[in-house]
């Protein structure tokens, strides 16, 4: 089919202030939703001529500039939501990009498949999650969501199409899951998705102490979980630094659960629409006033000793309600204030990462700049060519942007050169704060002259770009 030449998008792309997940972050581009892989494509055609970058974006999940393009063109991809093939024998599904985790969830689990590899929200896109190669509570089992991507089409800024797997354009294969959006547009998507028997997993917590101490319990049920994570106090000081409570869960076979078809059914995976009586869209306003260090200090004790007092008694929970915990409450970002949030999450070798993660922690606390929120994982490394994952640990940090925006900045160079002393990595869809030789030093000239020699190759013109990649790549 031949694609209508559009408009100058220099003259007549509507402009919109975007922003990251974390709200820390906003500027203003000219917008496009194109309604079809034709439209998108046509776009990114017209841009190059009227000599504009371009970014993809979908549901803006990334909580810092990864899908943030000043003054350039901005291509909204989530209009591009159709599921192209299911093949529920084998349990493959074929979509376009603006497919999003929750639709894929939907389609595949009444005939018994969940995603082998979520993050901790069902919004991002399918697109998203690729160009991000995004991880779950499953890492250190199943690896990374591009270990279960089959092929995909890539289209270059010049309108070559390339079918891209692990055996046909392999080397745009691991450079574009995880590429950032920066090699091509995805077209389309197969995924293989993980046989379940039921809706249900066996979830266990464990209270630990200390980070030392949750790290070696966390190590001891790896063998025996199918999902591990750990909340972690970045609040508390001394002997209790680091002290966590840590969920495992496996899955539950057909003979354990009384009607496991039933749990199944979508509708019985819908979280819930109000907590303790307060509808979900206000619970954002209540916790505001504890956002600062002496409520959060207050709110982790108090959620400490509940857990410790429960004990580590199992109990069943749906896959929607262990997988999701970040859209329980909808716009809790919100609560930390107008000036938004960063995250900072790294990535440390197993032998370094008990010192090194402990070293942020008592920076932050230090600095009286300490996260409110701290999530452990474990990981194993992959073929990726910017994969963030080790065979090791990772922590991520919320933090408050507040007034002294500048001083939060400094406080994470500083945790930086923890981390890079350390052998350490970072994850491009939480970053804010990078620089051009961080980056460097994570990844090493090598894996990044890789990757730049795949992008020379298939957008010479670099018309494809985002604010992340200006401010990482110097």
């Amino acid at each position: 089919m031949r694609r209508r030449r559009p408009e100058s998008l220099r003259a007549n792309a509507a402009w919109r202030v975007a922003d990251g997940f974390g709200g820390a972050v906003p500027t203003a581009s000219r917008y496009v939703e194109p309604g079809s892989i034709d439209e998108m494509l046509s776009a990114i055609q017209q841009a190059r001529r009227d000599g504009l970058a371009v970014t993809f974006r979908g549901a803006g999940r990334s909580y810092g500039d990864a899908a943030l393009n000043h003054s350039g063109v901005l291509l909204d991809l989530r209009r591009l939501n159709r599921v192209i093939r299911w093949d529920a024998a084998t349990g493959t599904i074929e979509v376009e990009p603006g497919v999003t985790i929750e639709d894929l969830w939907r389609h595949a689990l009444p005939h018994g498949y969940w995603p082998a590899v979520v993050p901790g929200t069902m919004r991002p896109t399918i697109g998203g999650c690729l160009a991000m190669n995004i991880h779950g509570k499953n890492n250190y089992r199943e690896g990374p969501f591009g270990d279960h991507v089959l092929d995909f089409d890539l289209v270059t800024p010049d309108g070559a199409l390339l079918r891209c797997s692990r055996s046909e354009n392999a080397d745009v294969f691991h450079a574009a899951i995880g590429g950032l959006g920066l090699l091509g547009a995805i077209t389309r998507v197969t995924i293989r998705l993980k046989k379940v028997e039921t809706g249900l997993l066996r979830v266990e917590p464990i209270v630990e102490g200390s980070l030392a101490s949750a790290m070696t319990a966390f190590e001891g049920v790896l063998p025996t979980s199918d999902y591990a994570v750990g909340w972690v106090d970045a609040v508390a000081p001394g002997r209790s630094l680091g002290r966590a409570v840590l969920h495992r869960a496996t899955y539950t076979s057909a003979a354990e659960i009384a009607d496991a078809a039933s749990t199944l059914d979508p509708n019985r995976q819908d979280l819930p629409r109000s907590i303790y009586g307060v509808p979900k869209d206000q619970i954002w306003r209540l916790m505001r006033p504890a956002m600062t260090n002496a409520g959060v200090r207050l709110v982790n004790a108090a959620r400490y000793r509940v857990a410790r007092l429960h004990g580590q008694k199992p109990y069943l929970q749906s896959h929607v309600a262990f997988a999701f915990l970040l859209d329980y409450v909808p716009d809790w970002r919100l609560a930390y204030g107008p000036a938004g949030l960063i995250q900072y999450q790294v990535f440390v070798p197993h032998q370094t990462a008990p010192a090194a993660l402990a070293a942020v922690i008592a920076k932050t606390q230090a600095a009286r700049r300490p996260s409110y929120l701290g999530v452990l994982k474990r990981h194993r490394p992959d073929d990726f060519l910017l994969s963030h994952a080790v065979d090791g640990w990772s922590l991520a940090l919320d933090f408050a942007v507040g007034r002294d925006r500048d001083g939060l900045w400094r406080l994470t160079e500083q945790l930086t050169e923890i981390v890079l002393a350390a052998g350490g990595r970072f994850y491009f869809a939480k970053d804010a704060v990078l620089r051009p030789g961080d980056v460097s030093r994570a990844y090493g000239r090598d894996r990044l002259d890789r990757f730049l020699a795949v992008k020379a190759r298939l957008d010479p013109g670099n018309v494809l770009t985002s604010d992340l990649w200006r401010r990482v790549s110097g």
